[in-house]
This record gives C-alpha cells, structure tokens and sequence, in this order.
C-alpha cells in the first residue's frame, strides 16, 4: 500500500443498470473515481438510457460515462456486478439463490475471458453468497473477488449510534459482521469510538443495544417498504470502495471475503488496496460473538450444499479463460 501512488486504474464496469448499477455509477461519477465509468446491461438500451441521463451531469465530473459491451466491461480493472433479482414474496432463500446463480453465470461468461488481474466486486444478493459463486465461475484470486457484504448494515448501524450519543458517525468504529443478511450480527466487544471501547462510555449502558442492532438489521425493510428498493447507500458504497483500490488507501471496511478457516466468503472487517482485499483484520471477538461467525458460517455452508445438490452444477468452471 502506497498513499502516494500514482492512479493506474483506467475503466470500472458496471454490469446491471438497474436503480443500484446507476447510482453505484453515479457516485463514481460524481467523486471522479476513474477516467472512465462503462455500464452494461441485458437491456443495451436501458443503459443507454441511464447513460444519457448521467451524461447530464458531467459538468460536475471529469470522469466519462458510456455504455459497453459485455466482452468490454470484462477487460475493465475493476468490475462491479449489480446484475440480479429480488426476493419475492414468498420465495426461499434457496430459490433467489438458484436465480441470481444462474444470472451470475451468464454475466460472468458473456464477459469472457475476464481480464486476469480485475478486482470484481460483487453488490448483488444474497452477496456472500453470490461472491462465493463469483470466484469460482472466474477462478480468480480470492482477494480479487469480494463482495459489499455488511459495508451497508455498518454504516447504518453507525449513524444510529451517532444519533443517540451525539457523536459525529466517522468517529464511531463497530461492525455488523457474519453476512449481508438475518445471520448479520454486532460485535459489540469490538467497537470503538476514537480509541476507547465505545461499552465504557456511561450514555452506551442506558442504550437497548439489541434494538439497536434490530434497527440497523430492519432498516433495508423499512426502506423497501416505503419505497420499494434501497440504492442511495449502497451506491455510495461502491464509490468508496472502488475508491480504495483506485488509490490503494488499506481503508478497512466489513466486506464479503475469502475466510480460509471457514473456506467460505465471510463479511469480516478488511483492508481493501489496489490488489482488492489486502489482507482480514483478526479482531478480537468474545465468546459468543465467535459463536455467532461460526454459526453463520455453519448455516451457510448448508445452503451451498442443498444448492449444489439440487442443482448438480460443477462450480470448479473456470470463466477467466
């Protein structure tokens, strides 16, 4: 990691152009993240749509916006999937998993081969999942396949406690940790603010530390519910972490990574840099906070493994050509 390493990132692409494909392009627009920002779609002209829209706006922005084809967003040093479809009503886990796998596959192979040292990170849900499934259809490195994983839940979870203490959100340093999803859960033992242990402030023991966490957990449902899709966060989101490997800043942040121990895609705190993931922080979790990662690893390896049951789909495939 070098702060003062010049820019090498040309193009990002982003594959979906949907609400979270173009706020995710918008933000990187708008904060001139790279040179060059391709959208692309199963609907060309769709994001041809969106692209004219944005174009709209480059008075703000020295990045340039366009569409582009799928073979094209392949060869961008950072791919962002978007592509997928939402949980209905009714519908398991298991069913959106099988959908949003076969979504993944096409995207991944209408895009080959992939550029061999593309970072990939993957927003679509269930996304621990999905990343899982995202290097294995490319046979990439893992630290060049992560997935947005609880970014999202954390920075919700942090401006909530913000609002109850008084304190500004970036001074605030706590994770939801495990997957971008019901499992999701805070460490609490591990939060911060500044330096200090954020449970040895007196105003934290008057707090409903469980409705703060059911909060942050219920508030992408409170937002669909309303309005019918959340974007505007996560779209900041992708900007922030594109941001890092553009300029291989280490930022630290809870994302969907490769845990060698568990030999899934976690969401774990780590440091994301110009090679992807740099390297997990290894923060000190309690007895029960660990119980809770395992657990939620122990749920999820049983839903890959109903899924490859069921769907008899050998995910050894390499895409990367």
């Amino acid at each position: 990691m070098n702060l003062l390493k010049p820019r090498t990132t040309k193009k990002i692409s982003i594959v979906g152009s949907g609400v979270v494909g173009a706020s995710s392009a918008y933000a990187l627009m708008l904060r001139n993240v790279a040179p060059t920002v391709m959208l692309c779609d199963a609907q060309p002209g769709f994001a041809h749509g969106q692209v004219m829209d944005m174009i709209d706006c480059q008075f703000l922005t020295t990045t340039k916006v366009r569409t582009a084809t799928h073979k094209e967003c392949g060869q961008a040093d950072i791919i962002v999937i978007t592509a997928g479809v939402n949980q209905k009503p009714g519908e398991t886990r298991l069913q959106l998993i099988e959908q949003n796998y076969h979504i993944m596959k096409d995207v991944i192979q209408s895009m080959s081969p992939i550029r061999p040292d593309a970072k990939i990170l993957v927003v679509a849900n269930p996304v621990d999942l999905l990343t899982y499934f995202a290097q294995k259809l490319t046979n990439l490195p893992h630290n060049q396949v992560f997935g947005s994983g609880t970014f999202l839940d954390s920075l919700r979870l942090r401006n909530i406690l913000a609002n109850h203490l008084g304190f500004n959100p970036t001074a605030i340093h706590s994770y939801v940790l495990g997957e971008h999803g019901d499992a999701q859960f805070v460490a609490w033992s591990c939060a911060n603010v500044g330096n200090m242990p954020l449970l040895s402030f007196p105003q934290v023991q008057r707090l409903d530390l469980k409705k703060i966490e059911r909060q942050a957990a219920r508030k992408a449902y409170n937002i669909i519910n309303l309005k019918g899709s959340t974007y505007y966060g996560i779209g900041a989101c992708v900007s922030s972490l594109c941001e890092s490997i553009v300029n291989d800043v280490g930022r630290i942040q809870p994302v969907s990574c490769w845990s060698e121990r568990h030999g899934l895609y976690l969401s774990l705190p780590a440091a994301i840099g110009a090679n992807g993931v740099e390297w997990i922080a290894d923060i000190p979790l309690n007895r029960d906070e660990q119980a809770r990662l395992n657990s939620t690893a122990e749920s999820m390896r049983r839903i890959l493994n109903s899924f490859e049951e069921s769907a008899h789909q050998d995910l050894s495939v390499s895409a990367s050509g």
